[in-house]
């Protein structure tokens, strides 16, 4: 099962702790370090502050050579469709071809008025993920000339270059509760699915109606994942310190993959048999760096 590192970076996470981060996942084996994409704290009111999703993430390509960086997710709101593509394609490129783009509508309607970026409905926030998934997927990837007049965006005869580093394109992560028309979605134009902190109910539920919706649309299902919390500890004591560190830092129990070594992989064992292919480890006690490695060291592979 493929193992990635999840860091919410709105969450006073400097530039410092984000190269410690990398490199600890370099030098453990960690494949991949995604973070969120969130302007302000969704934690707490206090002065944690959050670096650009975007930037941090071209900056830490240039700094990396092996590990893979994307977002879980960019909020649609944030930005115009031809300003993330081009950041991921610039990404791409620092890289040399190790970026995923994780898409969706944006929740928090605190930091969306905080920030002055509009807060829609449900509906319209789902129309223009819609519009900016076409935009992306095909105006920005596949080289033009691509015109598009929705209700959001207009363009007109876009030839984007540079065209991404992975072809045929990068990676693109949808992502929530699979209901109808994020499936449907996700099937048009996702690499892969991923939903956050399921039961394994839920998970064999929305795994279904992802499958269903590829089988649809005449695609094999795409993989698969989840994001999780994850504390972990070598031992009980050391698990017990960690889970006292966390609850410190947000107010309540960690949940998720937790307990022991042993205890984790038996979890992530049920994942596996549920179909799950691969888990985003949120690490919400971030500078607690020996725990990256530990994780490196004993569930990947």
């Amino acid at each position: 099962m493929k193992i990635a590192l999840m860091i919410e970076g709105q969450e006073d996470v400097t530039w410092d702790d984000w190269v410690a981060l990398a490199e600890a996942c370099e030098r453990s084996g960690i494949e991949a370090l995604f973070r969120s994409d969130h302007y302000g704290s969704v934690l707490s009111d206090d002065e944690r502050g959050s670096l650009d999703a975007w930037g941090t993430i071209c900056a830490l390509a240039a700094r990396t050579s092996t590990l893979r960086l994307g977002t879980m997710v960019s909020p649609s709101s944030f930005r115009h469709p031809s300003v993330l593509a081009k950041l991921v394609a610039t990404a791409d490129h620092v890289s040399g071809g190790r970026v995923s783009l994780g898409l969706g509508t944006g929740w928090s309607e605190t930091e969306h008025t905080a920030y002055g970026f509009p807060f829609l409905s449900m509906k319209e926030r789902m129309d223009v993920l819609e519009e900016q998934l076409e935009i992306i997927h095909e105006g920005h990837w596949h080289g033009g000339p691509f015109s598009f007049k929705g209700t959001y965006y207009e363009l007109e005869e876009l030839r984007a270059r540079p065209l991404p580093v992975q072809q045929p394109h990068p990676p693109l992560i949808m992502g929530g509760g699979a209901g109808p028309r994020a499936a449907r979605l996700a099937a048009r134009y996702a690499d892969e699915y991923n939903t956050v902190m399921p039961t394994l109910e839920e998970i064999a539920e929305r795994k279904a109606s992802i499958d269903a919706a590829c089988a649809k649309a005449g695609r094999d299902p795409i993989p698969f994942t989840v994001m999780t919390g994850c504390v972990l500890g070598a031992d009980q004591a050391e698990y017990e310190r960690r889970a006292a560190e966390y609850e410190a830092l947000t107010g309540g129990a960690p949940s998720g993959l937790v307990g022991t070594v042993e205890q984790v992989k038996a979890q992530l064992a049920e994942y596996a048999v549920a179909g799950v292919s691969g888990v985003y480890l949120q690490h919400l006690v971030h500078r607690d760096i020996a725990m990256v490695e530990l994780i490196g060291r004993e569930l990947v592979g």
